[in-house]
């Protein structure tokens, strides 16, 4: 059917580029040709033959077998061309999934040594505050262990995975092109697959881990904190003692997380007309100062806080013998006695979260720079003296639980002003 075409074609080519009487020639042929070629050959026929021009059927079958040849040469560059791009194909594909490998291993062992460090602090922290025991130490070890042995055997298997490919990879070159690209294409799809499903189980591992490592937004046992968005004289929160401040000795318990701290930035003041300075517990940087009856009359604790993070401070003082300590987190950081000794703090003064009593009333005559950024929870006041035992369950699961007789957080009246504000845990 193609040479019919071809010829037909040919035909109708040779009959549109002939002149007419051409045309005419080719169209009333003489056929006795035919026999008298039957007649044998003379030599001046012979001679005659060899000098005579070719006929239009001749021509036409000429240029078929000059478009026979040039199909088979275009055949033969097809499949050249075919072979070179295979090839190339085959080379970029091994070179992407290699550096896919690559890169999925560098990310595994980058986030194996994050979670190494991260935990290493952890457990650095904890010991230096008290609060990790033995048999809590050793089940955070046995997590490391299992996730460091979770991630070692998905690393190998990738490995393995890999060592797969590269042996299959020789036997291509005794398949068809077809074949090839056949199963470049599953063994790439087959890497693809097994390094996304080993990096989905990684992820879901890391994310356990992580939950179990990172700390919460609140102490334990609150629900609520009080928000200081800013640094501002505006901003600050009252407080309404449930009971008479004429105190001979107290404890003062809160949970401080500080955005950042000043030379002298308020955690809470408490100060009547004739003193503004009965009662202050600030900030001087990194270091917590408690002062009774005026600012020569203080303690300080060194390097205990840091920015951004959940601080608990308890604050004690008694009029007998002047007794004075803070403690951070549960331990006894400072102590000292004859501060203030034999005083008494008066009753009817204004007691103040995040700014000190400067002024004649409630949201007077404060200075932007004492005040308080960050976040307060567990305020409590008791009249007395608490003991070691109870400040250090203050500092665990009680924190905003058990609560001061003067002051009781969740109980008390405790107001925030100007952009202040109460925010819920999660």
């Amino acid at each position: 059917m193609f040479h019919f075409m071809i010829l037909f074609f040919a035909i109708c080519y040779s009959s549109f580029t002939q002149n007419t009487d051409e045309y005419d020639d080719l169209f009333f042929l003489n056929f006795d040709n035919e026999i008298e070629s039957v007649i044998p050959a003379t030599e001046e026929t012979i001679s005659c033959d060899c000098q005579r021009e070719h006929t239009e059927w001749d021509k036409l079958f000429i240029m078929l077998e000059n478009s026979q040849m040039k199909k088979n040469m275009l055949l033969e560059s097809l499949d050249e061309i075919l072979k070179v791009e295979l090839q190339m194909l085959r080379t970029e594909i091994l070179q992407f999934v290699e550096n896919f490998a690559g890169t999925c291993t560098t990310y595994l062992e980058k986030t194996t040594t994050q979670i190494w460090s991260q935990m290493d602090q952890m457990i650095t922290k904890s010991r230096a505050s008290g609060l990790l025991h033995e048999i809590k130490q050793e089940k955070i070890l046995q997590e490391i262990l299992q996730l460091n042995q979770n991630l070692s055997n998905r690393l190998s298997q990738l490995e393995r995975a890999w060592q797969w490919r590269a042996d299959e990879s020789d036997q291509r070159s005794h398949s068809s092109e077809e074949g090839r690209v056949s199963y470049i294409t599953h063994g790439s799809n087959f890497m693809l697959k097994s390094l996304w499903q080993e990096l989905q189980e990684t992820k879901a591992e890391l994310k356990k881990s992580q939950k179990k490592t990172t700390k919460p937004s609140l102490p334990a046992g609150c629900e609520t904190v009080i928000l200081f968005p800013m640094r501002s004289k505006k901003i600050f929160v009252s407080v309404h003692p449930g009971g008479e401040m004429a105190l001979f000795s107290f404890t003062v318990c809160t949970w401080v997380k500080v955005t950042e701290a000043l030379d002298k930035t308020i955690v809470f003041s408490y100060g009547t007309k004739n003193n503004p300075y009965e009662i202050q517990l600030y900030l001087n940087y990194d270091s917590v100062v408690l002062a009774v009856k005026s600012n020569f009359n203080k303690i300080f604790a060194p390097k205990v806080i840091s920015s951004g993070e959940w601080t608990h401070i308890c604050s004690t003082w008694g009029s007998v013998n002047g007794t004075i300590s803070l403690w951070i987190n549960g331990k006894v950081v400072v102590t000292s006695s004859e501060i203030s000794e034999d005083h008494i703090i008066p009753d009817g003064g204004i007691l103040q979260i995040g700014q000190e009593k400067n002024g004649c009333c409630v949201g007077g005559g404060f200075n932007e720079s004492l005040a308080f950024s960050g976040k307060i929870t567990g305020f409590n006041i008791w009249d007395r003296i608490l003991s070691d035992k109870e400040i250090i369950r203050q500092s665990g699961e009680d924190a905003c639980n058990n609560r001061g007789n003067i002051v009781g957080w969740g109980v008390t009246e405790i107001l925030p002003h100007g952009g202040a504000q109460y925010i819920f845990s999660p």
